[in-house]
């Protein structure tokens, strides 16, 4: 083997394959919108209608052609969202999409009356 066979990611099933586009996608989510960047990303989802969902069927798993499916269509409202300039919040988790609700607060928490086990968080 020469040192090109090690370059590239070879998943073994579709459900893998399908993780390495999740984490590919989840790191350029909210990159500026470049034709470069545009085509990748039209490849990733040519890459996840044809030979994974070719692979996802030939494992038996409907479970996963109904994540690839929702995967697909979260990419393709990617797509939409950038080309009209609004920004894309949320992001790809178990090959589903998961968006930020707001701020997380961080609770102080302190012990009244040295109780052992009980705690109270002042707001």
């Amino acid at each position: 083997m020469n040192a090109d066979d090690h370059r590239y990611v070879q998943p073994h099933n579709a459900k893998e394959a399908m993780t390495v586009i999740q984490r590919l996608f989840n790191k350029y989510r909210n990159a500026p919108l470049t034709n470069e960047l545009l085509s990748y990303h039209n490849n990733l989802i040519y890459r996840l209608q044809s030979d994974i969902k070719q692979a996802a069927q030939q494992e038996g798993n409907p479970d996963l052609l109904k994540e690839l499916n929702s995967m697909t269509d979260v990419m393709r409202s990617w797509t939409n969202l950038k080309l009209t300039g609004h920004p894309f919040h949320g992001k790809l988790r178990h090959f589903k999409l998961v968006t930020d609700d707001g701020p997380r607060f961080k609770r102080q928490v302190h012990k009244i009356h040295q109780g052992s086990s009980h705690r109270a968080s002042r707001h």
